[in-house]
């Protein structure tokens, strides 16, 4: 066996990504709920902030110094469309419809990342002028898409799927074993919550109380790939209800759901934080950082002095930080195919 020394920085980070893809998906077995909701408070505004300083000093990887305005100002129009009925109570300027709702929010998603294409592809203003025109102009389009945009685009394709392009990405550069290592088991791991499915701890009522903020993305994804779980009929509103709960917190599909989504978000974050050497994230003014860490420190104590609170002080932060990072996700799946 080589010595520590002798192991290239590359490998050591891969291997220690190895280490951290195994503990998450360990963690993820028993405690999946509570896993889930303290990667999204603790480690997640951390993630947000330093990602969006680390895009902020490459350009947001766009051809064009300013673009990166047109995703901040689709982030901003997606929280007011969403947020609105709670800011202006009386406004009424949505008589809270949840399908018109639905329709702007997916819209938005969808001009956002396909936008970024066109600032990662498109070299010259007027071409990408012209692009944002006809991308904004056929967002009507994407209601036909509701489920990927408006639901598993900015949360399970986010986290899992391009952290794994990134991945394969580092390891095609750099044509190293450990890193195609990596990459298998972190597309391996998942299926371990297919075939084992032990009982786990049971739920604590802070986690069912708070991880109800989440619930629409395991019901979306139960619905997807477990249709038959919906197909029974409901005297009442309230008896539906109570069947999806029990469903999403007590059945082995549900379990078996929440264990990848808890997985795949810890692993996102922690292997942002597991390459700083080659991302180097931390190489900023130190005013910054000291910004940066404060900002973490408020995130971390509006979750817990009440987990509410902070999903919405920082929900437009992280679809800030998810739409940013699309024109990045586009030049990773580009330089994959490259």
């Amino acid at each position: 066996m080589k010595p520590a020394d002798s192991i290239p920085n590359t490998d050591r980070i891969n291997y220690l990504n190895i280490g951290l893809i195994l503990i998450s998906c360990a963690v993820a077995f028993f405690v999946p709920f509570e896993l889930f909701l303290f990667s999204y408070a603790v480690l997640g505004p951390a993630h947000y902030l330093t990602e969006i300083s680390w895009l902020h000093e490459r350009n947001y990887f766009s051809k064009g110094k300013y673009n990166y305005v047109f995703l901040v100002v689709a982030g901003f129009l997606l929280f007011l469309v969403l947020y609105f009925d709670k800011l202006f109570p009386h406004v009424h300027l949505f008589n809270r419809d949840a399908n018109l709702q639905t329709g702007m929010t997916t819209g938005l998603v969808y001009i956002a990342f396909v936008s970024a294409l066109a600032m990662v592809v498109l070299k010259k203003p007027f071409h990408r002028l012209i692009a944002f025109i006809v991308i904004v102009a056929s967002a009507s389009l994407a209601k036909q898409g509701v489920l990927l945009f408006s639901v598993f685009l900015p949360t399970l394709i986010h986290v899992y799927l391009f952290t794994g392009l990134f991945m394969l990405y580092g390891a095609l550069k750099s044509r190293s074993k450990s890193g195609y290592l990596s990459v298998a088991i972190f597309v391996l791991c998942p299926l371990l919550f297919v075939f084992i499915t032990p009982s786990g701890m049971p739920v604590s009522d802070y986690a069912l109380h708070s991880y109800s903020l989440f619930e629409t993305v395991n019901r979306k994804f139960l619905e997807v790939f477990q249709p038959d779980l919906f197909v029974k009929d409901f005297t009442s509103l309230a008896d539906y209800r109570q069947y999806l709960h029990k469903v999403i917190y007590e059945s082995n599909a549900g379990l078996m759901v929440m264990r990848f989504i808890a997985f795949a978000y810890t692993y996102h974050y922690l292997n942002w934080f597991s390459k700083t050497s080659v991302i180097k994230w931390h190489n900023v003014p130190k005013r910054r950082l000291v910004v940066i860490g404060v900002l973490w420190a408020a995130a971390v104590a509006f979750y817990f002095w009440k987990y509410e609170y902070g999903f919405h002080v920082l929900f437009l932060l992280s679809f800030l930080h998810v739409f940013l990072e699309f024109p990045l996700n586009h030049v990773t799946i580009i330089g994959i195919f490259k």
